[in-house]
């Protein structure tokens, strides 16, 4: 049985160079990740990934921040490409290790966003494409992003939902900062939340039928809230009073309990078995894959891919489930072949 890593980071050496070609110095979250040698030193991975036997594979991915963050549009636009060619060329070199890849959509790039995901899927290979939860402070389900979820809907790959917040998304309305890195800890997990509802409630999943979209960090504070995401919001409306939002709720084709349990969720959870737990008991068996956000953790690479595979293989689940988490559910969701 393989254990398909299906969000892991990294920053290949053309990719590397360009962004610091582009920022001249790491600062705040690039330093962060630059710091990591697993990000940029192939070896190091490598030595890593070995600690866990060939059975282990990684699908690859760009880590943050967002490359709208970094950039103008044309500028995040060069480093999608650079960032899918050279993870397209990982791949085609060591399809041992790195069954596949995940592209990044350069979100500001309207005019390109979709052929250069088109691009990655089709000409390269992507099994999908990342997106972050906010585009430079847009919400992403405004009509002018429509056109991306149209494309990844019809071509039937999946959209990797990564949280996006800065220090700069204070906690209290008197301050101008987030605190003690509370816009990391609790931040993260709310930007997937919100995300997911505004998804869900501007009828995103209407629109586009057949949009998977796999959220990070088991689903955020979803799975956890699932009395306040369903009962809660069938009240949607009584709290409001200047808008009509009962008529928001009616006007979905489904119970919006639905569309939430329609995500996917990784066992990216730093550790905690709870929240791998409640993710499948939220989202279902068919709809949680492996992965170990690594290499961002105290041991720069190795305790998150130890800690996340301990946990599955000792929760009390059944076999079938085990391998479904692992490797089955990727494997069908992504199309890759073992």
């Amino acid at each position: 049985m393989k254990k398909i890593d299906i969000f892991n980071h990294i920053w290949p050496k053309p990719f590397f160079d360009a962004l610091i070609d582009h920022i001249g110095e790491m600062t705040d979250i690039t330093r962060r990740s630059g710091a990591v040698p697993m990000m940029t030193n192939l070896d190091r991975r490598f030595e890593v990934m070995d600690m866990f036997g060939e059975d282990y594979q990684q699908v690859l991915s760009l880590a943050s921040p967002p490359l709208e963050k970094l950039a103008d549009p044309a500028k995040a636009l060069e480093l999608s490409k650079i960032g899918s060619d050279s993870m397209a060329e990982l791949c085609r070199d060591h399809p041992d290790r790195f069954p596949a890849f995940i592209g990044t959509a350069p979100m500001t790039s309207l005019d390109a966003v979709v052929e250069e995901s088109r691009r990655a899927v089709e000409d390269l290979g992507a099994v999908g494409m990342q997106i972050f939860t906010n585009v430079n402070g847009k919400p992403v389900d405004l009509p002018e992003f429509g056109p991306f979820f149209e494309y990844m809907a019809k071509a039937g790959k999946p959209v990797w939902l990564h949280p996006a917040r800065g220090e700069n998304f204070a906690d209290y309305l008197s301050e101008d900062r987030s605190e003690y890195e509370i816009w990391w800890t609790f931040g993260w997990p709310y930007e997937t939340s919100a995300a997911m509802a505004r998804m869900v409630f501007s009828g995103l999943f209407d629109k586009y039928p057949g949009l998977k979209v796999i959220t990070h960090h088991a689903g955020g504070m979803v799975p956890f809230f699932e009395g306040r995401v369903g009962p809660g919001w069938d009240q949607m409306g009584a709290r409001t009073t200047d808008r009509d939002l009962a008529a928001v709720r009616k006007a979905l084709k489904r119970p919006h309990l639905d569309y939430f349990k329609d995500f996917y969720a990784d066992t990216a959870s730093f550790g905690s078995q709870k929240a791998i737990e409640h993710a499948i008991e939220f989202f279902g068996e068919d709809h949680v894959l492996f992965a170990s956000d690594a290499p961002f953790d105290p041991e720069a690479g190795p305790m998150y891919i130890r800690e996340t595979i301990r946990i599955i293989e000792e929760m009390d689940i059944s076999d079938e489930l085990r391998r479904k988490i692992f490797q089955d559910n990727a494997v069908k969701l992504l199309g890759l072949s073992v």
